[in-house]
C-alpha cells in the first residue's frame, strides 16, 4: 500500500480500536474480525472480501513500530501538506506556507524527517520526487494460511503474487506462528521514478489443530484413560505431531490433569526443542452394568472413609 494513502485511511476505525491501543489489543481485535471476514468463512461474498482486505491492511501497518509511528505522523498533519509545483515560501521549495516555520526551524525540520522516511529520500537530496530523491515503491500486504504441522516444522508455499504474474516460492520458517509476517524484500510495488521497489509482508494464518495446541515451544495434546488405568497403573500410546506415537507410563493413583512431559518432541526453534505435554483425562464411563454398579459399590466400601472435598471447604471457610 503506498505511503501518499495513508492520508485518507482511518485504519483505527477500520479495525474499532483507539489511537493508544496496545500490541496485545491489537492482535486480539484483529484475530476476531479476520475469522469473521475470512474468505474462507464467507464464500462467494465479495463485500466480506474486500471487508477483510482492509482489515489486514490496516493491522499490518498499526502492528509494525515503525510503520505505525510513520502512520500517526502522517495523520497528524490531517492531510494539510500538499507538494506543489510553484515555489515555496520560507519554509522550503515545493511546500506552501512554510509548514510552521522558517527555513531551518524546527517545524521544518520534522515535516522533512517524515516524508524522507515515507518516500525514501535522503536529507538534502535533490531532484526525483518533491525533492527528496528517487521515491521507493510502496510496500504491498497479503494474507496467507498455512497448516498448523507446516508452521511447526516449516514448509515452502507457491503463491500467485498478483494476477498476471507468475507463482512465487515463499519459505515459511519452522516455528512460525499465529499472526506472525514474512517479509520478502523487493516484492512490493515498483518505483515511479528509478528508487528501489518496496517490500512484500506476507501475514501468515495457522490453521488450529484438531489435536494439539501450541503453548511457546511446548505442544499440549489431552490424553484420555480409564478410570482402572488410573488407580492401577498403565502404558499408554500417545501421539506426537507428524511422528510415531510415544509410550508414557502412567503411575499408580495418577489424578486426573497430571501432565505428562516427553522431551524434545514439541516446537523445534534456534533456543532449542520443546516438549510434548500431555495432560491425563480419566474417562468416565456413562453406562455401567448392574454388576459393574455392585463391583463399584463393594470397591468403594472397601476405600478409608475420607471426604476429597475436606481440604475444598477448609480453605473456603466452611468447616
Amino acid at each position: 500500500m503506498a505511503s501518499q494513502d495513508w492520508f485518507e485511511k482511518d485504519f483505527y476505525k477500520t479495525l474499532g480500536v483507539a489511537k493508544d491501543v496496545s500490541d496485545a489489543e491489537l492482535k486480539k481485535v484483529y484475530r476476531k474480525l479476520a475469522r469473521q471476514y475470512h474468505p474462507d468463512s464467507n464464500p462467494g461474498d465479495a463485500k466480506a472480501e474486500a471487508r477483510f482486505k482492509e482489515i489486514s491492511e490496516a493491522f499490518s501497518v498499526l502492528s509494525d513500530a515503525e510503520q505505525r509511528k510513520e502512520y500517526d505522523a502522517v495523520r497528524a498533519m490531517g492531510g494539510g501538506a500538499r507538494f506543489t509545483g510553484g515555489a515555496g515560501g520560507q519554509g522550503g521549495a515545493g511546500f506552501p506556507g512554510g509548514f510552521g516555520g522558517g527555513a531551518g526551524g524546527a517545524g521544518g525540520a520534522g515535516f522533512e524527517d517524515v516524508f524522507a522516511n515515507l518516500f525514501g529520500g535522503g536529507g538534502g537530496a535533490r531532484g526525483g520526487f518533491g525533492g527528496f530523491g528517487p521515491q521507493r515503491g510502496a510496500d504491498m500486504t497479503m494474507t496467507t494460511t498455512v497448516d498448523f504441522i507446516d508452521s511447526i516444522h516449516g514448509a515452502t508455499l507457491k503463491l500467485r503474487l498478483s494476477n498476471a504474474g507468475e507463482a512465487t516460492s515463499v519459505k515459511v520458517p519452522a516455528g512460525i506462528q499465529d499472526g506472525q509476517k514474512i517479509k520478502l524484500r523487493g516484492k512490493g510495488q515498483q518505483s515511479p521514478n528509478g528508487g528501489e521497489p518496496g517490500d512484500l509482508l506476507i501475514t501468515v494464518n495457522v490453521k488450529p489443530h484438531p489435536v494439539f495446541v501450541r503453548d511457546e515451544n511446548n505442544l499440549r495434546v489431552s490424553v484420555p484413560v480409564t478410570f482402572a488405568e488410573a488407580v492401577l497403573g498403565a502404558t499408554i500410546s500417545v501421539p506426537t505431531l507428524g511422528g510415531e506415537p510415544v509410550k508414557l507410563k502412567v503411575a499408580p493413583g495418577t489424578p486426573n490433569g497430571r501432565v505428562l512431559r516427553v522431551k524434545g518432541k514439541g516446537v523445534q526453534s534456534a533456543k532449542g526443542a520443546g516438549d510434548l505435554l500431555a495432560a491425563v483425562e480419566v474417562a468416565v464411563p456413562s453406562h455401567v452394568s448392574e454388576k459393574a454398579k455392585k463391583l463399584l459399590e463393594q470397591f468403594e466400601a472397601e476405600l478409608p472413609d475420607e471426604n476429597p472435598r475436606e481440604d475444598l471447604l477448609n480453605r473456603a471457610g466452611l468447616l
